[in-house]
């Protein structure tokens, strides 16, 4: 399992990508409910040592941050994820690349490489293997409402192997 670094949204925002979630199970398009939170995920490995977690406390002050959830967007090619991307700012942009600097360090082997300053999507995952046949619903769900405005309010360090969640600063 992996190691990840990521902002958790305030509560108004996390309640409506939820809602999103559960009226994609209604649906029955295999969604993140109820298994995750709603997250953007700033950087990712095979390990994250805690001990970023004194690092990245300066980091968690400059928090919240405005966000903007806009347009749906998919990753992947058979079973598609279907995600919506996360406006990205100047400032979410510099958060990225200052938690990246912090940690990289301390991820081993080396972090994926989709979440290197400049190869970085800002998104949050709404949905995993959604076949061919259930893209047009989960598209339609998915993109309503069409902009969700919120903020940014914590980081977290995850770790996959033990399924848990160590908030930060």
């Amino acid at each position: 399992m992996v190691h990840s670094i990521e902002l958790v949204f305030d509560p108004d925002s996390e309640t409506a990508i939820r809602r999103i979630w559960e009226s994609l199970a209604a649906a029955g398009i295999p969604s993140q409910a109820p298994a995750s939170r709603p997250h953007v995920t700033l950087v990712v490995a095979d390990h994250i040592a805690p001990d970023v977690d004194a690092l990245l406390a300066p980091v968690a002050q400059r928090l919240p941050l405005p966000c903007t959830v806009g347009a749906s967007l998919l990753f992947g090619k058979r079973a598609a994820i279907l995600t919506r991307l996360v406006v990205p700012t100047a400032d979410l942009l510099a958060l990225h690349a200052e938690v990246y600097r912090r940690c990289l360090p301390h991820m081993t082997p080396a972090p994926m490489p989709n979440c290197l300053p400049g190869q970085w999507t800002a998104h949050t995952t709404l949905a995993r293997r959604v076949g061919g046949h259930q893209l047009a619903g989960a598209l339609r769900i998915a993109g309503r409402p069409a902009q969700l405005d919120g903020r940014f309010v914590a980081l977290r360090r995850w770790d996959g192997n033990k399924r848990a969640e160590h908030p930060i600063g």
